[in-house]
């Protein structure tokens, strides 16, 4: 017997990459590049507008301005100059006009009266912009003749649209195999048959290896049920093999019965590489290369054939472990393998004495995973035996248990091979379950993946406290504000940008557990909480806070509250609370969208400088900043090191203020 790592190398060795075709945009969903996509053109190919608002000249400042031409999205733009004192109002994605160097969103513009006495618009710009505010440059998201995608990257969906965005209408990809599947044996009957005779029993091998070849995006070709004889099996498996299949899935007959005639066959119309791996379940796994003849109609493919064992268990482990990394390999991906994890055992497991054995289990992310970390936790799906495929209901892991023959105990960290989505619904519950420990409900958090929100130097989330929201019976208003004012005050802020959005009702569990997963887990710079720091009961925000915070900040929240005087006398009833967790700093922010911009405002001038700090760069000063002379050493040892260092040491400043 071999290991299964050395069984599934001498798969991947054997097996070929299939010949690459092309296929239309829309059939290519899934599949893996087989050439380098160039860009023709520029994007955008004009200069264009990122908000609606107007286009400017920077130089002219705020004031009174005629409107005299608009540019909106599908037009060209073109046949009008801005020279000084005017103005064009412009739609985002709209071409900015000739003589335009910045744009004012429309916030921060008012209209002025009609003038009967003439036909121009006139607008009052309230802001200064500065050159190249909201303008995309040509060419700023694709260059010209830039590689937007390499051969070997699988194409997802916003693959296939980069493709449509450079006006890509075929692609050159490789295909999916296809894999004919058959089962074996003579007590098999069809799913479809009412009453079972003695010995009879369903064929589910056929009907799950089909689905799981589906599941993985191949073509299927289903070969029924063969009967334990020799004719019959050849005649069915000479014409599988010449019927254009990649790879033959057979299920049975590769045990060492005197009807187990898969194995033997196999051999006379290839070589098989092996026949027993050393795992438990799925010991009786053949593997042969077959060379099939030619003929006059087809070309000769090397056929890779897996004679899987009969116990439906075993059955599907094996496909996972070796059959799939060879789907991969043939579609062209780089890497092949399956994703490993590690994962903490929730409950004792016992080892098999000779064999390592492949466990099944549900593996989910949890906050604690025993150790007071983050981490994966193993749940097993129960009794293992090799015909209980109960076992294999919801599990999306196998786990990676040696040969000891002892008991692994719970807590051990054991590797674990992902074998479905750790997004599914099983996983999803148990998570959200854990996460936040809940009675209540948590919005699902909102990543935000854009490629700037990924290199940002501050990485922002923004979380909605509300009942109403949380709930469904309104509209989230001040997190989209938040996430625009961050946003659009991304250069004052040293380029922050918001990655990362929730809602989550008032409940000081769910506000702890979204503000842990963002500071402690994702590492997010600032978390902004927006509601809930009121005198209701259900103002909770900065109960929930409190009891996360290191560190308080008491300044920020007098400059919030100095600034929301101005506006209302009610913001005297504000009980928000701010502070640093790690390296994260948590601010609570009041609900309305309008005095969550005001706050940001006048946080605006620090913010940038107290992100930095929390970061650890003692570097950052405040803008007015003068070095001071050194304070005099105290301590007697200290003056009579800086004496005789004095010569060859220069004096700065070390303050971090």
């Amino acid at each position: 017997m071999i290991s299964p790592q050395e069984a599934l190398q001498i798969v991947l060795n054997v097996a070929p990459r299939l010949p690459p075709v092309t296929v239309p945009l829309h059939d290519a969903l899934g599949k893996v590049l087989a050439q380098d996509i160039r860009a023709p053109d520029p994007l955008p190919p004009y200069p264009a507008s990122v908000k609606d608002g107007y286009a400017v000249i920077a130089s002219d400042g705020p004031g009174e301005y005629p409107v005299i031409t608009e540019s909106r999205a599908g037009t060209d733009g073109l046949g009008v100059t801005l020279t000084p004192g005017t103005v064009a109002y412009v739609t985002t994605g709209g071409p900015i006009p000739d003589g335009a160097d910045a744009v004012v969103q429309v916030e921060d513009t008012e209209n002025v009266g009609d003038d009967s006495s003439s036909e121009t618009k006139r607008v009052r710009i309230l802001v200064q912009a500065t050159k190249g505010t909201d303008i995309r440059p040509v060419g700023c998201d694709i260059e010209k003749d830039a590689v937007v995608l390499k051969s070997g990257e699988r194409l997802g969906a916003p693959e296939i649209g980069l493709l449509a965005t450079v006006g890509v209408v075929s692609v050159k990809v490789y295909p999916m195999p296809t894999i004919g599947v058959l089962s074996t044996g003579d007590e098999l009957v069809e799913p479809t048959t009412g009453s079972l005779g003695r010995g009879q029993i369903r064929d589910s091998n056929r009907a799950m290896l089909l689905a799981a070849s589906v599941q993985k995006g191949c073509k299927v070709l289903d070969l029924g049920i063969a009967r334990d004889e020799e004719k019959e099996l050849e005649r069915i498996l000479d014409d599988a093999f010449s019927s254009g299949i990649h790879i033959l899935l057979t299920s049975g007959g590769v045990s060492m019965g005197d009807k187990d005639f898969v194995k033997p066959l196999l051999g006379n119309r290839g070589t098989v590489h092996f026949d027993k791996i050393c795992m438990k379940p799925g010991k009786p796994l053949t593997f042969a290369e077959i060379n099939p003849k030619p003929s006059a109609n087809t070309t000769p493919e090397k056929i890779l054939a897996f004679g899987l064992p009969g116990n439906p268990v075993s059955c599907l482990v094996c496909f996972h472990l070796f059959v799939v990394p060879a789907i991969h390999h043939l579609a062209g991906w780089a890497n092949p393998y399956l994703l490993r994890v590690h994962a903490r055992l929730q409950k004792p497991l016992k080892a098999d004495q000779f064999r390592p054995e492949f466990h099944r289990a549900i593996i989910r992310w949890e906050f604690n995973d025993g150790t007071g970390n983050p981490g994966f936790v193993a749940e097993s799906t129960g009794h293992q035996m090799s015909s209980r495929l109960l076992s294999m209901k919801s599990a999306n892991a196998f786990l990676e248990l040696p040969a000891t023959g002892g008991v692994i105990p719970a807590g051990t960290s054991v590797s674990a091979i992902v074998i479905s989505d750790l997004n599914s619904a099983a996983s999803i519950h148990s998570s959200l379950t854990s996460i936040a420990a809940l009675s209540g409900k948590i919005d699902t958090i909102k990543e935000i993946t854009a490629g700037e929100s990924l290199h940002s130097e501050f990485r922002v989330a923004v979380l909605t406290v509300s009942d109403t929201v949380a709930s469904g019976a309104g509209p989230d208003r001040s997190g989209p504000r938040a996430v625009s004012v961050v946003n659009s005050s991304s250069e004052k802020l040293g380029g922050a940008r918001v990655v990362s959005t929730a809602v989550v009702a008032d409940n000081v569990s769910e506000i702890k557990a979204a503000i842990q997963r963002w500071s402690d887990i994702d590492r997010v710079d600032l978390i902004l909480t927006l509601g809930g720091t009121g005198f209701t009961p259900r103002d909770v925000t900065p109960e929930a806070t409190k009891e996360l915070i290191e560190k308080e900040t008491p300044g920020l929240l007098f400059v919030m509250m100095q600034e929301s005087l101005k506006v209302t006398p009610s913001a005297m009833l504000s009980r928000s609370a701010a502070g640093i967790r790690g390296s994260t700093l948590i601010i609570n922010m009041p609900g309305n969208p309008n005095a969550v911009a005001e706050c940001m405002e006048a946080l605006l001038p620090a913010l940038k400088h107290a992100l930095k700090q929390i970061k650890g760069d003692k570097r950052e000063k405040h803008p007015r900043h003068v070095p001071h002379a050194q304070a005099a050493p105290v301590d007697t040892w200290e003056r009579s090191y800086m004496a005789a260092s004095e010569s060859s040491t220069e004096h700065s400043c070390s303050c971090s203020h």
